[in-house]
């Protein structure tokens, strides 16, 4: 039986690795506690602003709040609450009203134009076709630190003043 000598540099390539190994799970480990951060600044900000944060919303992390179609309206027609209408429904998309008030940035022209957004405080409502667009937006923003993103879901296609005005119309 032979006795190998120790390579040394060998040794210290092994370590090395080890080292590189570690410091990226140390840095991956790092952003995801950051993101974390932000996320529960995101509550606290809301928190402190007195807004309604429901306990789905911080036991699962949320960043952003999915508005059933009642809720959205009910904050659309709310005089007493201060909000931009962002509109990231597709150019070609002709729905049969439009909200006229709302910003009307495409999905897929939304990462170049999204910097019309002036403010990272106030309110923003998102709404899109059926509210798919919608959610990858409020996702964009929350990354780019916009912290009160609020999706209405399903979008134009459920968006209950619609609705309303074709129930009107039908009775009268």
């Amino acid at each position: 039986m032979t006795i190998k000598p120790h390579n040394i540099f060998g040794q210290l390539e092994v370590f090395e690795k080890e080292i590189i190994r570690l410091e990226e799970r140390i840095f991956e480990l790092e952003s995801r506690i950051q993101k974390l951060i932000e996320v529960e600044r995101n509550h606290l900000l809301r928190i402190k602003n007195k807004e309604e944060v429901s306990d789905d919303f911080i036991q699962n992390g949320r960043s952003y709040h999915d508005l059933s179609p009642e809720k959205a309206w009910k904050l659309y027609r709310n005089s007493n609450f201060d909000f931009i209408l962002i509109d990231v429904s597709a150019k070609d998309f002709s729905a049969f009203n439009r909200l006229p008030e709302a910003i009307h940035i495409p999905w897929d022209e939304f990462s170049e134009k999204f910097l019309e957004i002036q403010t990272k405080t106030t309110p923003l409502l998102i709404i899109s076709e059926d509210g798919t667009n919608s959610i990858l937006a409020c996702e964009f923003l929350v990354k780019m630190g916009y912290y009160n993103c609020n999706n209405i879901s399903g979008g134009y296609k459920h968006w209950i003043g619609f609705r309303l005005e074709q129930v009107k119309n039908q009775s009268a």
